[in-house]
């Protein structure tokens, strides 16, 4: 289907493949993966014909039809959900302007016109609408959104309206880009289930591991300008790569001692002239001897220390009869909570339930119609959203920021190596913060409670724009944290590792489990059927 060899692509005059091979079989799924930079991305560009490799060769089967779902989405004029997740939103036209242009040219038996004929079918089959009405409910729409104007929704739930088109025309090769950015975890299990099942191939980027240990058999990872293949899911890449390793180092440190070996006695003869013959044997053995080049061992996660944070009380904050409404549109009736000292809290729950709405009560955010909401002693509260960046000084240079927030006893060089681990390298550290993106500003801000933690954090969804040495870094970070967590994700990796109490909310109410990601499962019914137990009453 799809067949990549000795690629070879620069990129701002850095090197990013050389001599790199790939092979995607019909029906496989294969994750990619690699640091932040390193490629990702401009290899999907070059899949997609959007860009021109420097040397090699990129071979798509001429019938195969592909489906690319980006990291950010298209433009939004006024068409409805349903307009976009069924072509009616200028996908249509597109591709019919672009059959126009390959007749025009007498191009009618290439492969490009063989593959927008083929889409163009696909968006007019009457059945198309059903099937798209299937996607959108397992994304977490509701039937009264599938005529609302998109403009209306934020661009994580117009991301879904394009992934639900995607899945509904079930391409050949259906193309990933982080596709959980913008799920929660009840629309996120479903489309690992769904995908599961995908009878096309799919070739994936994703920084969420538990989702390709669920979902991908094969992983191609970026590493040395090569792209290197495991078969097996993440967690069995990971493995492999480090019993590569092991076995690598332990063939260059036996083959150094040799050499060594063979020099000192060198060295050591090389004027006694009955061992002179002795000598040059051994130093055409050392010729002839075939090096084992040196290993480089895989980036690992920055490992460091979360400053204790200042000593709260035993409850760290207590809900009490809140009652709490957007309109006619009730959230709470009556909810009382306690959250303790040194707890480690997880919301789950269907989209809508109100889960940020409650983080926000916590967090004093938001004032509710009645209740009392009481924190603890000598409380020090920190809320991370997504869209902290009215926290920053635009003046500040990222690494100036960070400085200031934290410790006195803070160095330049921690801070640098907690920001490299957060994606800030080497001069991204004196960008001005006005000119971060939003992941940018997000991850800054995340930053900025590590090194200043509060008593009581508050998360909403901390590991979106992380990739997964960033991921694996802040588990390590917070798995030592000394104050008391309450956050909402949709990496179930990150919840299992963090999480002792979930708490389901539903339909306005809570319910407390005070055990682990797995415990919860294991009361709510099934293990085996994450889904049936998020969206449980």
């Amino acid at each position: 289907m799809l067949t990549i060899r000795k690629l070879k692509k620069t990129f701002a005059g850095r090197t990013l493949f050389e001599e790199a091979d790939m092979q995607i079989n019909y029906g496989e799924r294969v994750a990619l993966v690699g640091p932040n930079g390193s490629g990702k991305s401009t290899l999907f560009s070059i899949v997609l014909k959007e860009e021109d490799p420097d040397e090699g060769e990129v071979k798509r089967d001429e019938w195969t039809m592909v489906g690319f779902l980006p990291q950010e989405s298209e433009a939004v004029g006024d068409e409805t959900v349903m307009e976009i997740s069924t072509g009616r939103a200028g996908q249509i036209e597109a591709i019919e302007e672009g059959l126009k242009k390959l007749e025009e040219e007498g191009n009618v038996d290439v492969p490009e016109y063989f593959e927008l004929q083929g889409k163009y079918d696909v968006l007019n089959n009457p059945q198309l609408e059903a099937k798209v009405k299937k996607m959108l409910r397992g994304l977490g729409f509701s039937e009264e959104e599938f005529e609302r104007p998109a403009k209306e929704l934020s661009g994580g739930w117009v991301m879904r309206a394009h992934l639900a088109r995607l899945l509904a025309m079930e391409p050949d090769l259906l193309m990933l880009d982080e596709p959980t950015n913008h799920l929660d975890l009840v629309s996120l299990l479903w489309l690992q289930d769904y995908l599961k099942n995908y009878s096309g191939a799919l070739l994936m980027i994703s920084h969420d591991r538990e989702f390709m240990d669920e979902v991908v058999e094969s992983v191609y990872d970026i590493f040395e300008q090569g792209l290197v293949a495991y078969k097996g899911n993440y967690s069995s890449f990971e493995r492999q790569r480090e019993e590569n390793f092991q076995r690598q180092s332990a063939a260059y440190k036996n083959q150094q001692k040799e050499v060594k070996k063979i020099q000192d006695f060198a060295n050591k003869f090389r004027s006694v002239s009955s061992k002179a013959s002795q000598v040059q044997s051994r130093l055409k053995e050392l010729e002839r001897m075939e090096m084992v080049p040196k290993p480089v061992r895989a980036k690992r996660p920055f490992r460091f220390q979360i400053p204790e944070p200042p000593r709260g009380g035993q409850v760290a904050v207590a809900l009490e009869d809140i009652q709490m409404a957007y309109g006619d549109h009730v959230v709470y009736n009556g909810l009382d909570l306690s959250i303790e000292r040194q707890e480690r809290v997880v919301l789950v729950g269907p989209n809508g339930a109100g889960k940020s709405t409650l983080l926000k009560i916590m967090a004093g955010l938001i004032q509710c119609q009645s209740g009392e909401r009481r924190v603890g002693h000598n409380s020090k509260i920190g809320y991370f959203a997504q869209h902290r960046g009215e926290m920053l000084d635009p003046e500040k240079t990222v690494l100036e920021e960070v400085m200031a927030s934290g410790h006195d006893d803070l160095r330049e060089e921690m801070a640098r190596g907690i920001l490299g681990s957060f994606l800030f390298r080497k001069e991204d550290v004196f960008k001005k913060t006005e000119v971060l993106s939003g992941g940018e500003k997000s991850r800054l801000n995340l930053v900025k409670f590590l090194v200043d933690p509060p008593n009581l954090l508050l998360m909403d969804e901390p590991t979106t724009h992380l990739d997964l040495l960033s991921v694996e870094s802040l588990i390590l970070a917070l798995e030592n944290y000394a104050g008391t967590l309450v956050f909402i994700s949709h990496d179930v990796h990150f919840i299992r590792k963090l999480a002792d109490r979930v708490l389901h909310v539903n339909q306005g109410k809570v319910f407390s489990y005070p055990g682990g990601y797995d415990y919860y499962l294991e009361k709510t019914g099934s293990a085996k059927n994450e889904r049936a137990a998020l969206t449980a009453g």
